[in-house]
């Protein structure tokens, strides 16, 4: 009687709760459904038929009714976490850039291509993304000395790019620790560029001792290949941006190029005053020998003509003996009379003669 009593009140609860349900608006059915609360129904009849259609106690359906709900809760948290963990899959390389994937910080491959890749998720491997395209580094000026013990300021550029991207991460790392490297070579090999030249290698008016390409040439080419071998990195160029003096120094640098300077131009003007004196004595010689020689030539044509002169006059005189006095003391009296002569003649003078008579004696005649 028992058993049946407690049969009897177990199917009245199932038909109880079934009205329950049947008597609920959609909203509330829903509200049901979620969490512990809509797995309260199902859980009671399965503790019902459990327990072969004995009561069961709210206890005993609060308990079912939680682990529907850890049952049901553990699906959607995998189902999320699948969802989350997807992403964490896949990466992307840029173009001009290179991607190295690492497990547990040991590189395992590098991917070069650009677009999609497929790794495991982290913490299991991480992407670590490298820039492949040239850099430049202006590191800080540098003092250097040169083979005269001459102290300079050298500051150069260099021209960079990631050539071997799993030794560049294991060595560097990064780009501030490529720059960081790299300014230290520079610095040595300038150093032992500087030591072994002259000043006038690198700062110089003269063709024949400027030899700067050359020296960069071979700074270049040894810098690439420490580069190269130790760090992964090409180095495009090298090249120097500026030359110049401390600041301590440059005062006493200057004064020192002045006074060379002074020394070459007096140099070069008693250069000058010596071949202008050679000069001068060569064109005084030859001015000498010129004049002597013409003044020999002049004496010889004016003799020449005093003579053909001498011997007009000799023929004028044998021909008219009067009209070459006549002539004569016209080119007497041109000699000796000008405008603003003024003359004294006694009466009888035979200048006052011809002035005074008009007609000459030899016209008369």
């Amino acid at each position: 009687m028992a058993a049946r009593r407690r049969s009897t009140d177990g199917a009245a609860a199932l038909r109880s709760a079934d009205r329950r349900r049947s008597r609920a608006t959609p909203r509330s059915r829903s509200r049901r459904r979620s969490g512990s609360q809509g797995d309260f129904t199902g859980a009671r009849a399965r503790a019902i038929r459990r327990r072969g259609c004995r009561p069961v106690t709210r206890a005993t359906l609060l308990a079912a009714s939680r682990q529907a709900a850890r049952r049901t809760g553990g699906t959607i948290t995998r189902s999320r976490r699948r969802i989350l963990t997807l992403p964490l899959c896949f990466f992307t390389v840029d173009a001009g850039g290179v991607a190295i994937v690492t497990q547990f910080g040991d590189p395992v491959r590098v991917e070069s291509a650009p677009g999609l890749h497929v790794k495991h998720p982290y913490p299991l491997q991480s992407v670590i993304s490298l820039d492949r395209r040239l850099h430049i580094l202006v590191p800080p000026p540098s003092e250097l000395l040169t083979l005269e013990k001459r102290n300079v300021v050298a500051s150069g550029y260099i021209v960079w790019r990631i050539a071997d991207p799993r030794r560049f991460l294991q060595t560097v790392f990064d780009r501030t620790g490529a720059e960081s490297r790299l300014g230290d070579i520079l610095f040595a090999e300038l150093g032992a560029a500087f030591g072994n030249a002259p000043m006038s290698a690198f700062v110089s008016v003269t063709p024949g001792q400027y030899r700067a390409e050359a020296i960069l040439a071979d700074v270049t080419r040894q810098y690439r290949h420490v580069a190269r071998r130790d760090y992964g990195i090409d180095v495009v160029d090298v090249g120097l941006r500026r030359l110049d003096f401390p600041d301590q120094n440059r005062l006493a640098v200057f004064s020192r190029m002045k006074s060379e300077r002074a020394q070459m131009s007096m140099k070069y003007r008693s250069e000058g005053e010596e071949e202008g004196l050679k000069i001068r004595a060569a064109s005084e010689k030859a001015r000498t020998s010129i004049l002597a020689e013409a003044y020999v030539r002049a004496q010889k044509h004016r003799g020449e003509g005093e003579a053909a002169a001498a011997r007009i006059y000799a023929e004028s005189l044998g021909r008219g003996p009067r009209f070459y006095e006549f002539t004569r003391s016209i080119e007497a009296m041109k000699k000796t009379v000008d405008k603003d002569t003024t003359l004294v003649l006694p009466v009888d003078a035979e200048l006052f003669r011809l002035l005074r008579d008009s007609r000459a004696p030899f016209a008369r005649e």
